[in-house]
């Protein structure tokens, strides 16, 4: 098994992977047509990448690769529709840097009320200003939104409680979730924020969710109130942002941007750097020793998963719903050839396999198969599956 790792991971990550018996390769300056050009010279089965691209070029490229790891919570860098396409698994390690995420949303906040960041810059030159710098609401006893009760959501949940502040949820809630979280639910994101003192966004890009956080959000949150956001930038209207920055005093800590720069580093410009409400950190919420390891370890697991056959874990890119209409219950004798036998008659019918299981009983004399076909299968198509005399019984019903 050939694995090409095209992003930094945790160190132990390429040993692990050896382990399995796998040749790795690990190059995090890989992208765009490099990437492309790896690909198409090592022709891996498995690609890792972190933050890294992936586009249908990249996938088209890999003659062999059947699955695509991306080592982080989101999916929103590699193209699925091409993947999908292809039959390549795309998976991801959702919750891993939950925490990292977390602590640092908490970071900004805390940053919002008490100007840490204006601060250090004062200091650093050479300035004193306790009398500016001495003022803050405190956030015990203040109202928090949280939008998007996920994995990072909940971990926020948790330590904005413990700094005594009361949480409004806005998500998918399953029955009594909320309750159980402690938190008072929300019906939109326009209701969660318009009591709230602070709110902070956990929402995946989707497109339900691009720029859903726009001027109705904005204009229902409270004059000078403070807003967070560590998911993705493009769930945020910058614009509509900017907007109630300069007219409703709105502070912002962001650590995501639209149009953000790819590569590690570089040119970053934009009227949301410039906005002296703004404080802004560079894409580095999972970006803690503590979250590499985790999706470190995640990344080992997807992959021996892989390596022998079992469930992909974490796979995004699979129908929720087949097309099949049937299933054929074929019960037969454990022997060479049968199933062989059952998909060249449904292969003769024109019968478009949608899944399949087989299983043994004990002692290896007879097994069941079960399959998902695209059809209602005729009689004689059934007669024709138990003319096989290793097959013992043949039935179909709807699916």
């Amino acid at each position: 098994m050939r694995i090409l790792v095209a992003d930094k991971l945790a160190s132990f990550v390429s040993g692990r992977l050896q382990d399995l018996g796998a040749r790795v390769e690990v190059d995090a300056k890989l992208e765009g047509e490099s990437l492309a050009e790896r690909i198409r010279a090592f022709d891996p089965e498995v690609l890792v990448v972190r933050s890294t691209k992936v586009t249908a070029a990249h996938i088209d490229a890999g003659r062999t690769l059947s699955l695509i790891v991306r080592a982080g919570a989101g999916v929103n860098t590699i193209d699925l529709a091409s993947a999908s396409a292809r039959g390549v698994y795309v998976t991801n390690c959702p919750g891993k840097n939950a925490a990292a995420v977390a602590e640092l949303a908490i970071g900004h906040l805390l940053n919002l009320d008490r100007r840490i960041a204006d601060n250090v810059a004062a200091l650093r030159a050479h300035r004193w200003d306790k009398k500016s710098f001495g003022v803050a609401r405190g956030l015990r006893g203040r109202t928090l939104a949280v939008l998007g009760c996920g994995a990072i959501g909940r971990e926020v949940i948790t330590r904005a409680q413990a700094l005594g502040m009361k949480i409004v949820g806005w998500s998918e809630f399953r029955p009594g979730e909320a309750e159980a979280l402690g938190i008072t639910r929300a019906a939109t994101a326009e209701a969660a924020v318009s009591n709230a003192d602070a709110v902070t966004v956990h929402l995946p890009l989707t497109p339900e969710t691009e720029k859903r956080i726009g001027a109705s959000v904005f204009s229902a949150m409270k004059q000078g109130a403070y807003f967070v956001n560590t998911s993705r930038g493009e769930v945020v209207d910058q614009e509509a942002l900017l907007e109630a920055c300069t007219t409703r005093g709105l502070r912002a800590g962001l650590d995501v941007f639209a149009g953000e720069p790819s590569a590690a580093q570089g040119a970053f410009e934009g009227a949301v750097a410039d906005h002296p409400n703004v404080y802004g950190t560079h894409h580095i919420g999972a970006s803690t020793d503590e979250a590499e390891e985790s999706v470190g370890e995640e990344v080992v697991r997807i992959v021996a998963a892989y390596q022998n056959a079992e469930s992909i874990p974490n796979c995004v890119n699979l129908a929720v719903r087949s097309a099949a209409t049937h299933v054929i219950v074929v019960r037969h004798a454990d022997r060479v050839g049968v199933l062989a036998h059952v998909l060249r008659v449904l292969s003769e019918a024109k019968h478009n396999v949608q899944g399949m299981e087989n299983i043994v009983f004990s002692g290896s004399h007879a097994g069941c198969a079960r399959v998902e076909v695209v059809g209602e299968p005729t009689q004689e198509i059934l007669r024709a599956i138990e003319g096989n005399a290793d097959v013992f019984h043949v039935s179909a019903s709807k699916v």
